[in-house]
C-alpha cells in the first residue's frame, strides 16, 4: 500500500505537535517534517538534538511515522546536519531542490558533481538524498531531470517527483513521471492552476482543485509497482488560520485516497 503523508510546512505558523495532530486527524498515514527556516522550521537543524526526544514521542504517540524531511537547500553544511538528524530519528529521505539558477556558472555538470559528493555522504548515514525539478532553476524539466539521473549513480540518490513543477514546465506530469519513475524515491504532490511561476493559492494547490490529472499520475506509480512515500506539500498557507489549513489537508487526503483506491494503490 502506498503511504500518504503531508508536509508540516502547511502548518508553518504552528508548533510541530499541532501540525502532526492535524495531519493525523485528516487521515494521513505519515508526515514529512519541514526544516525550512522562514517557512516552517519544525526541525531546527542547527539544534536538532534539543527537539529529538519530543519528535520521537510525537511519532510514537500519534502513530505517525516521518517518511521524509524537507531541507530545501543542498548546501553541504545543512545536508550534513540533516543526514545526522535523519539517521538518528529514523527519517529515511532528505528532500532538496536544485538550488542553482539556469545561468549558474558551474552549469548542470557542476550540480551533478555536487550531488554525487552529497549522495556519497548520504550513503554513509543510511539515508536517501532526493532532488526535484523546480521552476526557475537549472533543473526545471524532464530532460534536465534525466540528465541528473544519468550523472548521479549512487543508490543513495533519487528523484523527488513533484507534478506541479513539471506542469509549470509545460509538460504532462503523468507522462513525465513514466520517464523517471525508475529513480523516483519520493513524491511531493499537490495540484496546480496555470503555468506559474507560482503553483497558485493554497486552495488551488489542494488535490483535485487544479489542472493536473492526479489520478493518472497515481496510476503510473501503481503500474510501476512503486511503494515509496507520497507527501502533500502545500505552500503559501503560513498566515492562514489553523482551521483553514486543516481543511486543505483533509480535502487533499480525501481526493488522493480516492484516487489511489481507484487505481489499486490502497
Amino acid at each position: 500500500m502506498i503511504k500518504l503523508g503531508a508536509n508540516t510546512v502547511l502548518f508553518g505558523t504552528h508548533d510541530l505537535r499541532t501540525a502532526m495532530e492535524c495531519i493525523k486527524r485528516s487521515g494521513y498515514d505519515a508526515a514529512e517534517i519541514s526544516a525550512l527556516p522562514g517557512m516552517a522550521d519544525h526541525l531546527p537543524l542547527d539544534n536538532w538534538r534539543s527537539v529529538a526526544t519530543e519528535i520521537r514521542a510525537l511519532v510514537e504517540e500519534l502513530e505517525l511515522p516521518l517518511t521524509a524531511m524537507e531541507v530545501g537547500t543542498n548546501a553541504e553544511d545543512r545536508l550534513m546536519l540533516a543526514y545526522e538528524a535523519g539517521a538518528e530519528l529514523g527519517i529515511p529521505v532528505i528532500n532538496v531542490g536544485p538550488g542553482r539558477k539556469p545561468d549558474d556558472p558551474g552549469g548542470l555538470q557542476g550540480l551533478i558533481d555536487h550531488l554525487n559528493a552529497m549522495a556519497a555522504k548520504a550513503e554513509e548515514f543510511g539515508v536517501i538524498l532526493c532532488m526535484k525539478a523546480h521552476v526557475n532553476t537549472i533543473v526545471d524539466s524532464t530532460p534536465t531531470t534525466l540528465a541528473v539521473m544519468g550523472g548521479v549513480t549512487s543508490p543513495a540518490f533519487g528523484v523527488d517527483m513533484d507534478p506541479s513543477h513539471i506542469h509549470r514546465a509545460g509538460e504532462v506530469p503523468k507522462e513525465a513521471l513514466a520517464q523517471v519513475v525508475s529513480r523516483v524515491r519520493h513524491v511531493h504532490i499537490r495540484d496546480c492552476v496555470g503555468l506559474g511561476p507560482s503553483p497558485g493559492s493554497p486552495e488551488q494547490q489542494a488535490c483535485g482543485r487544479g489542472e493536473i490529472d492526479l489520478m493518472g499520475y497515481c496510476q503510473v506509480l501503481v503500474n510501476a509497482g512503486w511503494e515509496g512515500p507520497v507527501n502533500l506539500e502545500i505552500i503559501g498557507a503560513k498566515e492562514y488560520e489553523l482551521t483553514h489549513q486543516a481543511i486543505i489537508a483533509a480535502e487533499s487526503y480525501g481526493y488522493l485516497n480516492a484516487c489511489m483506491k481507484a487505481v489499486g494503490g490502497r
